[in-house]
């Protein structure tokens, strides 16, 4: 089951949120966190089916984990702790790399391993688990390091681990973060449609842009490789950008916005991260939970930058490794953190040596090429599709007259591309929302949500849409 689904918006939720109101007037606290929990599990079994006990054990074992991190002292805190770790890890390598270490181990072998017989595994990949993992690490790390109590309530953890807003996709809330309103929250009328409203602009994010977007991006990145021109390979790089900018932004708005109607105030995920003025700068705006896990959890604990520059490039360059391995197991996600290392090792270093940094349109252009590039080892299938791609972006390609940019762009998709890139690149404040500061004003901005809700919800009816990228992390 996804948000932008009739499933979900016409069935899921007005069941949900009905029980959950009724329950928040009627019931005591366990009994709303066990709802949660519940419809959270359910939920998640839909679209999961079976591999729901993955999700299951998970909740389990880090629960009993950070009770025994709490309770032990000296070195055998230190085993509790890296034993969990460790089962956290080895459940992310089975279900998620378990695959594609076969087919590195294939791949270096020359393919002995098909030509003796070994068939290639064929592992169900839960959905969201990189998700949910990384939050758990982030959680027994916490008590380990004692910045938060292990939660002494199983049922009051299961909801905060298995919470269905933000479960398949983040945010990755850390438990630190909403602790006191898993113990108690208040839910207002403000409140209520706050989180209404920050759904249907996530949705119409998805619906209106992105999968607009992705239409062309899938059309043009299915073509063959020797037909590409570089107008047709930059548009498909450019639309790729816009659809998985509005794709995964949206979603993070409309998890955020369900997170409210529940009474949960889960943090940003996405600020204006095309508005960058450096790859460092859009780090710190792109997937800001994921970047913040990966500064606090293991790029200040490899050393930072405390210890010299040499040891900081390296730490960068390991970190984004890792975060491009955690998106994806291919060989292109790894490429792709790497691309994003160098950058970020390169600029440390021109701006250390030479007091260099770009600024103002130049950097924003800069950064603009650099991430567009690097959406095309994130969205080809493998490394020789995405060499096609740069060399046909570069200009160096004889170019095939097969195909044409402006086959890939009938009127309504061009129209949404544009509105997309505009939305995306020039700086306004509030761009889907209007001043509330008069009756006037707040009765144009609820008129204007409710237009792009309904719009959105046609179009879901037509059956347009599309699965959200981030799901398959």
């Amino acid at each position: 089951m996804i948000f932008s689904s009739n499933l979900f918006i016409f069935g899921f939720m007005p069941l949900f949120f009905a029980a959950y109101y009724a329950a928040y007037w009627l019931a005591p606290w366990p009994a709303k966190n066990l709802l949660i929990l519940l419809a959270s599990l359910a939920f998640y079994e839909f679209g999961a089916g079976p591999v729901v006990f993955v999700l299951v054990l998970s909740i389990a074992v880090n629960y009993a984990a950070a009770l025994a991190i709490e309770t032990s002292a000296g070195r055998r805190r230190q085993l509790v702790f890296w034993l969990a770790v460790a089962a956290n890890l080895l459940a992310l390598f089975y279900y998620k790399y378990f695959n594609f270490a076969w087919q590195v181990a294939d791949d270096f072998g020359g393919g002995a391993l098909a030509r003796a017989g070994y068939a290639s595994p064929d592992v169900v990949l839960p959905i969201g688990i990189s998700f949910f993992t990384f939050q758990a690490l982030s959680y027994i790390a916490d008590v380990y390091t004692k910045h938060c109590p292990a939660e002494r309530s199983l049922i009051r953890f299961g909801m905060y681990h298995a919470l269905f807003p933000q479960l398949i996709a983040g945010p990755i809330v850390r438990y630190v973060e909403i602790r006191s309103e898993i113990a108690s929250r208040s839910i207002t009328l403000p409140l209520i449609v706050e989180g209404l409203t920050r759904f249907a602009i996530g949705l119409a994010k998805k619906t209106i842009i992105a999968d607009h977007a992705g239409l062309i991006a899938d059309q043009i990145f299915g073509v063959n490789t020797a037909q590409l021109t570089p107008a047709v390979a930059w548009l498909g790089a450019v639309a790729y950008g816009v659809q998985i900018l509005f794709d995964f932004s949206g979603y993070s708005d409309m998890a955020i916005g369900l997170g409210r109607l529940l009474g949960f105030h889960f943090p940003e995920n996405f600020n204006d991260p095309y508005l960058s003025q450096s790859m460092a700068e859009f780090w710190r705006r792109w997937h800001m939970t994921l970047s913040r896990w990966f500064r606090d959890y293991l790029y200040i604990p490899l050393g930072g930058n405390r210890e010299g520059p040499v040891r900081t490039y390296v730490n960068l360059v390991v970190v984004f490794f890792l975060c491009g391995l955690w998106h994806g197991a291919g060989y292109t996600f790894i490429a792709w953190g790497l691309f994003h290392g160098a950058f970020l090792a390169g600029e440390r270093l021109v701006l250390h040596r030479f007091a260099l940094a770009p600024r103002g349109i130049a950097g924003q252009l800069y950064t603009l090429i650099a991430v567009t590039a690097g959406w095309v080892l994130f969205r080809c299938g493998d490394l020789a599709q995405a060499a096609a791609f740069f060399k046909a972006m570069a200009f160096a390609a004889p170019g095939g007259s097969a195909t044409s940019a402006l086959q890939f762009l009938p009127a309504d998709r061009a129209c949404f591309l544009v509105i997309g890139i505009v939305l995306a690149v020039v700086p306004m404040r509030n761009r889907l929302s209007l001043p509330a500061s008069s009756a006037a004003g707040l009765v144009v901005q609820r008129a204007l949500t409710l237009a792009l809700f309904i719009y959105a919800a046609a179009m879901l009816s037509e059956g347009t849409f599309n699965p959200f990228i981030y799901f398959r992390f």
